[in-house]
């Protein structure tokens, strides 16, 4: 499984439990996949939602925020081996990448025909930005393989401690080349004109749109 990289209800609330059980049961869930996040600049018209009768979990920002490439709102994804699209986790586009990796993968629920839906894939691949000793804990305590490389500033601090800086993270770098499986599916996402620009008000809204591009793919 592959994760892209906070707070909301259900994965697959609008996806048919049958499509799902069967998904699952192909045994695509355990395989290898891809994590990252991706900016989708809202259209000007995005903006100024009004307070009264927006939807309960919306949140007050409405997942607006200014970043580097201005007004935008990030998309944490976390897609599977074949390029699809598992789980997704909104956040305002200045947001940092890390902080919302435990969101997505709480957010991880594929059905089966008996028993409780899965929840935790074999592997997981990620970016540099998801190397902490926060996530790394997080995936050994469930028994996940991770895959994610270190960055160069944390390399050379561990050497620069020298036998306090403890051993290098296991770092597979064969299972690391198909991490491009989460660009596709974000690339597979953005054909989508609603989803690469987003128009909608509120941020319920626009995920409801992530969702129904996923149930396609």
């Amino acid at each position: 499984m592959g994760l892209g990289g906070g707070a909301f209800k259900g994965t697959w609330e609008w996806v048919s439990p049958a499509l799902l059980a069967r998904f699952n049961a192909g045994g695509e869930f355990g395989g290898g996949g891809g994590a990252d996040p991706t900016l989708s600049p809202p259209h000007q018209n995005a903006a100024g939602a009004r307070t009264r009768g927006t939807p309960v979990d919306e949140p007050p920002h409405r997942d607006l925020g200014r970043s580097r490439d201005g007004l935008s709102t990030k998309i944490h994804l976390a897609a599977d081996g074949r390029c699809r699209p598992l789980c997704f986790h909104l956040t305002p586009g200045q947001a940092g990448d890390a902080p919302a990796f435990e969101r997505v993968m709480t957010a991880l629920r594929v059905p089966r025909p008996i028993g409780r839906p899965r929840t935790r894939p074999a592997v997981v691949l990620a970016g540099r930005a998801y190397s902490s000793r926060a996530i790394r804990e997080h995936l050994h305590r469930r028994g996940i393989r991770a895959v994610i490389p270190q960055p160069a500033d944390q390399v050379v601090n561990r050497k620069r401690r020298g036998r306090n800086g403890g051993r290098l993270p296991a770092f597979d770098r064969d299972a690391y080349r198909r991490r491009n499986t989460v660009e596709r599916t974000i690339n597979r996402l953005k054909n989508w004109r609603g989803l690469a620009t987003r128009y909608d008000k509120t941020a319920v809204i626009f995920q409801a749109g992530l969702h129904v591009a996923a149930t396609f793919i």
